[in-house]
């Protein structure tokens, strides 16, 4: 590697991931940390615990986002900021999430090891509820905070158990005085796993992310007929789970036809009344589109839910179709990419641009913040489960680069 002698600590950055990873760790090797849980409570209190030990100021909002601040050369500058999530699915995988959290505080901890003081100040954030998991809203804390979702309607929602955002806050102590909203910032920088094979595919270690994809989300809910399995002739059904499939199966192809950037899902599915002899009366399950291009998302959009509607009522049911959001495409800040592409390029490291498929905090900060993303590979691309796995040198490889560019940034000439 060339460039600047101004190197984090590998072995420390590993140490701390695996150290972040005991807290709500699993048998198979990954993590429940399911967010605003006491889980989550104990992961944050380690990270302010090791924020502090640096000199860093920690602040909570009132949707329990957490800013650890280093004061810059210029205070009245506004701060660079850089972070990810520590919370995770319920059978998550340690880095995602953590990695950029993590490699943030190791940035911080270099600055303090070398004397460092950047022009600007520098915030690392750790937001609340980035998965979603558990109160069924992703991107939660850095939502509220961007000014995309209101705060008394989040605080509203509940988990299966009934157990409100806002009580959750509460009850673990993170219910911040602080109005979570939107402040003057700089520039802010994620470093996260690619949760993809690309980077891997092609023995790229960094990838310079230069847009997240658009996404349409919907809640399907198919009506039929609940019947008995054993007395009920074919012309006399109306089988909810024989729509379903057929609707997922044009899931799959509107997939399909949009080539290797197409994205189409349904990963939740439930079934009513789910008894092996019982033909099924409802079925509610999510759906799900994404593509790097608007177009491709609003096309969808249009024409989706006729058709689904068509398809469904062929089967004799009914068809509850409801969307839930919309996101459009969001490219990143060209300048801050560019730091990104430098940093990777001056300490020697394969690159690629790439665009994000999965949503990040990134996304919503990026509608009024400058901002870029780093990713690293992850092993046969997989996330969201507990065998997600990196190498210490591709997490090491991410967090120089992220150094590189925060300081870039936080130096800046203006």
């Amino acid at each position: 590697m060339s460039g600047t002698n101004q190197r984090i600590d590998p072995k420390r950055l590993w140490d701390s991931l695996m150290s972040m990873a005991e807290i709500g760790a699993t048998a198979k090797g990954g993590v429940k940390r399911l967010t605003l849980t006491k889980v989550d409570k104990a992961g944050r209190e380690r990270f302010t615990n090791w924020c502090e030990a640096v000199g860093l100021t920690v602040r909570v909002d009132s949707i329990g986002n957490m800013f650890a601040r280093r004061e810059g050369r210029d205070p009245s500058r506004p701060p660079v900021l850089l972070g990810s999530h520590l919370d995770s699915q319920p059978t998550g995988g340690k880095f995602d999430g953590a990695l950029g959290v993590i490699a943030g505080l190791e940035v911080m901890r270099t600055l303090h090891d070398l004397n460092i003081v950047t022009e600007a100040p520098i915030e690392l954030v750790n937001w609340t509820d980035e998965e979603g998991s558990r109160f069924g809203h992703s991107l939660m804390g850095s939502g509220v905070w961007a000014g995309v979702y209101q705060q008394d309607k989040v605080y509203a929602l509940k988990d299966v158990e009934g157990t409100s955002v806002g009580d959750a806050l509460d009850a673990i102590g993170y219910k911040g005085t602080i109005p979570a909203r939107l402040f003057p910032a700089d520039a802010y920088f994620e470093l996260h796993i690619e949760q993809g094979p690309i980077l891997e595919r092609e023995g790229k270690q960094i990838g310079i992310v230069t847009g997240a994809q658009a996404q349409v989300w919907y809640d399907a809910v198919i009506t039929g007929q609940d019947a008995h399995a054993g007395t009920t002739p074919p012309s006399a059904r109306r089988d909810a789970l024989v729509a379903a499939a057929r609707l997922i199966d044009r899931v799959d192809a509107l997939m399909r036809q949009r080539g290797e950037d197409g994205r189409g899902t349904v990963g939740q599915l439930h079934v009513l009344p789910n008894s092996r002899n019982v033909v099924p009366g409802e079925v509610r399950f999510s759906i799900e589109f994404r593509h790097p291009e608007d177009a491709q998302i609003q096309g969808l959009a249009d024409s989706f839910p006729a058709e689904a509607k068509a398809l469904v009522e062929a089967t004799g049911c009914t068809l509850e179709l409801t969307e839930l959001f919309r996101i459009p495409a969001q490219p990143f800040d060209a300048a801050c990419v560019d730091l990104v592409r430098q940093g990777a390029a001056r300490l020697g490291y394969s690159a690629r641009e790439i665009i994000s498929g999965a949503g990040h905090d990134a996304v919503y900060v990026a509608r009024s913040v400058p901002t870029a993303m780093i990713f690293t590979p992850c092993k046969d691309g997989l996330s969201h489960n507990e065998a997600e796995s990196i190498l210490p040198e591709e997490a090491a490889a991410g967090c120089q680069v992220l150094f590189e560019a925060v300081v870039a940034r936080a130096n800046r000439a203006i």
